[in-house]
């Protein structure tokens, strides 16, 4: 009887017990993982495994298609050997003639082809030109070519080999890198301190103007960086300041332009294209010649693309064959500019 009372006692004191977990749990859940964290969480996954898939497919197998390649040799040999070059399997080059040396020598120091071969008389060997500052990935590409063939030994002329502290001839392609993330990442700030969309036209145009301004400092410390610091890309410090600047202004004018029509999902849509689609299609590491056909044909139509030809054939080639580059990047730097003051103008009515 006593026992008993005892261990009522002890019951009573020791109240009911914790209460089920199950449910204050589920409770935590439901605050702390909202359905907008969730629809968050599943687009920086979608972004992880596009960056994954995009960088292994455009770099898993690199091989030449349709590489650019000038043609010399004597009388009817040379319509022979052009044919021969165009119908190898998987057709690697685009074989063109060339009346003789020295304009196969300047098609490639001019960037009109990536290089040039120059079939030896009397059977004796061969001499390809290359130009390894426009990216020794193609030069060893076009060797591994040529060894396939048979066609006998071939002596490499470097025409235009990289500077001695841009030993791969990289230095181009990470100063781009370096400003576009600049470029969008100043954007995504304006718009995490005052707001995705300017409330006015008269807000879009002073963003716009702070973010031309951080673009030509951009472009004055990657100019910087490259040929006084370093002497990666000497010589060229003007025109890379240029390029640089406007490189970072397209960036940050179309990375305002997506927020500005899409609100904070439009930070993601300029990763989607200037890393996850831009950076493996540059022609950085591999040239667009070594790329499959998807990032071979969307890579100069990016800031990427467009500013790795810029700097490299400012830096090597004298500027040659860069109007196209020009071109890209004006259009995104004006597109953006344009698509967020017609924005702006919209929401006005609304802002009151």
């Amino acid at each position: 009887m006593s026992d008993g009372k005892h261990r009522a006692g002890r019951e009573d004191s020791n109240g009911p017990g914790p209460a089920p977990a199950g449910p204050a749990f589920r409770q935590d859940l439901r605050g702390a993982v909202t359905p907008r964290a969730v629809i968050l969480l599943l687009g920086v996954l979608i972004l992880e495994m596009a960056f994954v898939v995009s960088f292994i497919g455009a770099f898993h197998s690199p091989r030449p298609r349709n590489l650019p390649l000038a043609v010399v040799a004597p009388g009817q040999a040379q319509a022979r050997l052009v044919a021969e070059l165009n119908s190898l399997p998987g057709e690697p080059l685009d074989a063109r003639a060339a009346d003789s040396a020295s304009e196969a020598r300047a098609m490639v120091l001019d960037r009109r082809v990536d290089a040039a071969l120059l079939a030896g008389p009397g059977g004796g060997p061969d001499r390809l030109l290359v130009a390894t500052a426009g990216g020794p990935a193609a030069v060893q590409s076009l060797q591994a070519v040529f060894a396939k063939t048979g066609g006998g030994s071939v002596v490499v002329d470097d025409l235009r080999p990289p500077s001695p502290s841009d030993g791969r001839a990289l230095a181009g392609f990470y100063l781009v890198l370096g400003v576009v993330v600049g470029g969008y990442l100043a954007s995504a700030a304006l718009s995490a301190s005052y707001g995705a969309r300017p409330a006015s036209p008269n807000r879009t145009s002073v963003r716009l103007l702070a973010l031309a301004a951080l673009s030509v400092v951009s472009g004055l410390g990657g100019a910087v960086v490259v040929d006084p610091v370093f002497h990666a890309l000497p010589g060229h410090f003007g025109a890379l300041w240029g390029i640089a600047t406007l490189i970072t202004f397209a960036a940050a004018a179309a990375g305002m332009a997506f927020q500005v029509l899409l609100g904070t999902p439009g930070i993601a849509l300029s990763v989607l294209l200037f890393v996850v689609l831009g950076n493996p299609s540059a022609g950085g590491v591999y040239p667009t010649t070594l790329l499959p056909p998807f990032w071979a044909a969307i890579g100069q139509a990016l800031p990427n693309g467009a500013g790795v030809t810029l700097v490299r054939n400012y830096s090597y080639f004298g500027g040659h064959e860069t109007s196209t580059a020009w071109w890209v990047l004006s259009a995104w730097a004006a597109g953006g500019v344009l698509i967020s003051s017609l924005a702006s103008l919209r929401r006005r009515p609304a802002a009151g």
